[in-house]
């Protein structure tokens, strides 16, 4: 009955199945014939990555993923595997966070099969999920090595595409590490190679965001913390103005919760809020999940405004449920916000344990 069904809908109803290719995908996979089947999961899959409907999109690259067991291994098999698992992993970083570990492992077995086929652009991709997943992570040292690798594979092809996503890998490690400099550098290379026309699918494959917004999210972050802040606000400001442009739900998101970074450090908490806000709102009606835990921001923001036991509750909440990568502490920001925590005298965030620890406050205390 369902291949009946599906040759139905492929001779009279081409329209729907353009425009609901999961509705094909269901009826091929009840009759028997995963190869057609997995194909229309995929296709699924990604027109509903194009309408920022990323869970949706996980339950139909999922679905294609279950249907694959029913091939003989081998290339053709292999070869949608690696399609569905790269596919998937931007959607698992916009709905579930940077540190989904479903995320890691999908660009873990598509980097395997990647080596196995020598598909650089497949390895490539793969290698760029593993390196955001791990940098959500905090493992800096494994991500400067995945960097590089980035860096390496892109220098090997005339692809400006690869170039701009090597730099992209490298302007967030360098900041990461301690070097805004260096990420500035990196950060001019990409937008000097950024095009929002010709680069417009890549926020539905490296990490689910646009290069273009992230290159000034983090070249307004490195001239902060370089000494000019003029430059940094403006460089921000044009980020926010690209993101808004472009219509990217995820993208829109950390312009707003990287400017309202730049205005924690600015000492402009009622500015930072209004950002804030802004992305919470975004977060909820497109149903993302947040690329930056907020309430660290939200708690500094707070503090500024003398608002001490709500900002403490609200740093707490972050330490204690945070989804994503923590927001990049920037010197600037850390000493602002000590201070304010200083005058105010709050309770400290996490409770003491032990003798040690008092005993090593008490000596922080007396410095």
């Amino acid at each position: 009955m369902h291949a009946r069904v599906a040759a139905a809908l492929e001779q009279r109803f081409a329209d729907l199945i353009e425009r609901q290719p999961e509705l094909l995908a269901h009826h091929l996979t009840a009759a028997g014939e995963p190869e057609r089947a997995t194909d229309q999961w995929l296709k699924a899959g990604r027109y509903a990555v194009e309408r920022s409907a990323h869970l949706e999109a996980i339950g139909h690259f999922g679905r294609g993923l279950a249907t694959l067991a029913a091939l003989p291994e081998g290339p053709a098999r292999n070869e949608r595997e690696i399609e569905l698992h790269l596919a998937r992993g931007p959607s698992l970083f916009a709905a579930k966070g940077y540190i989904s570990p479903e995320a890691a492992e999908a660009y873990a077995r598509a980097r395997e099969l990647a080596e196995q086929r020598g598909d650089v652009y497949q390895l490539f991709m793969a290698v760029y999920g593993l390196w955001q997943s791990g940098g959500s992570s905090g493992k800096v040292f494994a991500t400067r090595e995945l960097s590089h690798r980035l860096l390496q594979l892109a220098m090997g092809t005339a692809d400006d595409g690869l170039h701009l996503q090597a730099h992209h890998s490298a302007w967030i490690t360098c900041l990461a590490a301690g070097e805004p400099a260096a990420a500035r550098e990196h950060c001019e290379a990409g937008c000097r190679l950024y095009d929002p026309e010709r680069h417009r699918s890549h926020r539905l494959l490296y990490g689910g965001h646009d290069p273009g917004v992230c290159a000034g999210n983090l070249s307004a972050q490195a001239h902060w913390l370089l000494g000019y802040p003029d430059q940094a606000l403006a460089i921000g400001s044009e980020a926010l103005a690209l993101a808004e442009r472009i219509g990217h739900p995820l993208s829109l998101e950390e312009a707003l919760v990287y400017d309202a970074k730049l205005h924690v450090d600015r000492g402009e908490p009622e500015l930072a809020l209004q950002r804030l806000e802004a992305a919470e709102a975004l977060v909820a009606e497109a149903r993302l999940s947040f690329a930056l835990e907020p309430r660290f921001l939200r708690g500094a923001a707070l503090t500024a405004q003398g608002a001490l036991d709500e900002a403490v509750a609200c740093l707490r909440e972050g330490i204690a449920g945070r989804q994503a990568a923590m927001l990049l502490p920037s010197p600037a920001s850390l000493a602002w916000r000590t201070r304010w925590r200083g005058r105010a005298n709050t309770r400290p965030l996490l409770p003491r344990r032990g003798k040690r620890s008092r005993h090593r406050n008490k000596r922080a205390g007396a410095g």
